[in-house]
This record gives structure tokens, sequence and C-alpha cells, in this order.
């Protein structure tokens, strides 16, 4: 049985042998040796080459696979029990292991010229933009704010509220309240500020008696801070907010006060 082919196409004997198992189509681990062998030295017999050093390793293998045709066609010992080892798997552990080199070189190739296709440019962002600054550095302004000191301080004021509450009377029913006056309770505010002159925000607040009482006392604050009747102050970040009265008497702030 004659075959063509080149020397070009393999690398050595092994590449070569691979290359006549795939072609025959036969599992590694059961190589026909003589059939394999004879298309080997049919390859050997047509090389054309003047170099003594791929010849030579080319023989080396052709010498190899004519030993193991050779003990394959002795007939076994039946008398030895053990048994004996097939002549094959020194060839076939050689195969495997050049066969996995080979996919691994291929598959590093195949990366090589993957990356070649991969193109980096340099930064070119402008110095202006690069030398920017902030001038005020957000992440310290707000490193100590977090969610859970928020939630804190809204549940101790909302706890104070719920202290007030009578556990007895309480139950004996619904009270329907009216509505908070803001007028009147920046009025309330004005007559707090005149007695204290300088008192907490927070306390303020505490001394409320219901949500609506707390969002329009917020609102009075905000509204005698805008006519400038109070004036207000703290010390640290998310501090308690200290409040002073500005103001003579009630009746002068009644008469300057313009609600929204």
């Amino acid at each position: 049985m004659s075959i063509s082919v080149k020397l070009e196409a393999f690398e050595g004997p092994l590449d070569l042998l691979l290359h006549l198992i795939d072609k025959n189509k036969v599992n590694i681990h059961d190589i026909p040796i003589v059939e394999i062998t004879e298309q080997y030295m049919e390859y050997i017999r047509q090389m054309e080459t003047k170099n003594l050093d791929i010849m030579s390793e080319f023989l080396v293998m052709a010498a190899t696979l004519i030993k193991i045709k050779s003990q394959m066609l002795l007939p076994k010992d039946e008398t030895n029990e053990e048994e004996e080892q097939d002549p094959r798997q020194e060839l076939v552990e050689r195969l495997l292991e050049y066969k996995m080199y080979k996919y691994v070189s291929q598959d590093l190739k195949d990366r090589e010229l993957d990356a070649a296709k991969i193109l980096y440019k340099e930064s070119t962002i402008p110095k202006e933009i690069a030398d920017y600054k902030e001038e005020i550095d957000t992440s310290s302004l707000l490193s100590e704010l977090t969610l859970a000191k928020l939630h804190k301080i809204f549940e101790a004021v909302m706890k104070k509220q719920v202290d007030k509450i009578d556990p007895i009377r309480s139950k004996f029913g619904k009270i329907e309240k009216e509505e908070v006056n803001l007028s009147e309770k920046i009025q309330a505010i004005q007559r707090y500020g005149l007695l204290y002159k300088t008192f907490s925000f927070r306390g303020l607040l505490e001394a409320q008696s219901g949500k609506m009482d707390i969002i329009v006392t917020f609102l009075g604050v905000l509204e005698l801070i805008k006519v400038g009747q109070v004036e207000i102050a703290q010390n640290y970040l998310f501090d308690d907010i200290v409040i002073t009265f500005t103001g003579n008497d009630l009746w002068e702030l009644d008469e300057n006060l313009v609600l929204n």
C-alpha cells in the first residue's frame, strides 16, 4: 500500500505516526502496528533529504516499529502465568505525551495570533482635566455620614414621643386633634426663645407632642431664620444644632414676620 506524504508537513517521527493513526482512524491505545509500520516504511523510502539528523530520527523510529512488530508476531509463552506487557505500551505513552504538547503549543500560537490583533491606546487626558481638584472634598465632608447614624437620631426623637404616651389613657379612645397652625407655632417658638434665648434644636423637637407638631416646628424655625429672628450654629458635622433667639419682644417679631 503506497502513501503520498511530504516531509515538510511533519515535525518528526511522532508527528508522522499521529498523522497515520488519524488517517487510518484507529484507536491510539490499540495501534495496528503491522499496517502502521508498513505505511511508515513507505514514507521513509520516499524521503528525499540529505540532512542526516532528520533521517536518523525517522530511522530510529522505524527500527522501533519493526522491533514492536516482531515482538507481536512471536508466539506467546503460555507457560508464563504473569501477564506480559504490551510491546506498544511505551510507544503509546510517548505519542500521548507528544499529542498533549502539540495541542498546548497550538493553543499558545492561537493566543499569540489573537493578542497580535489587540491595540492599546495611551492615555490622552488633557493636563487641565488631570490636574483638576474639586474645591470641596465631598469624600471627607461625608466620611462620617451613615444611614445607621441618621436612623439612630430619628429613633431617639421618635422614642421620646412614644414615652410621652400614657399607656392607660391612650386606650380610652381616639381623640381627634385640630391641625397645627404654623402661625401659632411660630409665636410659640418666639415665646420659647424669649424665655431661653439659646436652646437645642433637638430639644425643641423632642418637646413636641407628635409628628405633625415636629414638622410644623421645623417649618417655623426655617421661617424665623429667613426673617432673621433666630441664628443657628453647629460645631461639628451631625452634632446638635444650637438656636439663638435674636428678637427683642414678641410683638416686634409678629409685625416683621412674613409667612409664605
